[in-house]
């Protein structure tokens, strides 16, 4: 197990834009504060979705797409640095009209409407390539 203390120095609140992708407004709040890393969480709904799985025995992702409103009933993540530019790994459980759940890694979704808590750390957390799991994780 790899793990560090991490201290926290701000915590922000913000309400994502309708139409925006709901992982990049998360990003772009994280740029506008300059976040080097931190957790966040957020709920709302969203006009759609594209949730990915990720088969641990091929090691790929598998999208699920939802071409219909949901609410993110849970969703909760963090934001590190990946290539060089600040990422928000995002994963979330979202409801139909039915009241059946999905969830999954959150790639991308069009904000119906949402709010976030984002918790900044002090330092910076960067993903690097790890062999055995084939996924960008923290260092």
């Amino acid at each position: 197990m790899n793990y560090r203390a991490v201290e926290t120095t701000e915590e922000y609140v913000a309400r994502l834009e309708t139409g925006a992708d709901w992982r990049a407004e998360i990003e772009s709040l994280a740029d506008a504060v300059e976040a080097e890393a931190g957790w966040f969480t957020a709920l709302g709904a969203v006009q759609d979705a594209e949730l990915w799985f990720y088969d641990q025995d091929t090691c790929e992702y598998a999208p699920i797409e939802f071409d219909e409103p949901l609410e993110v009933a849970a969703c909760v993540g963090n934001v590190s640095w990946l290539d060089d530019e600040r990422f928000a790994h995002t994963h979330a459980v979202l409801s139909d009209d039915e009241g059946r759940t999905y969830a999954g890694h959150l790639n991308e979704a069009t904000v119906w409407a949402g709010e976030v808590h984002l918790r900044v750390f002090e330092e910076s957390l960067e993903r690097e390539y790890d062999e055995s799991t084939e996924l960008d994780l923290w260092l």
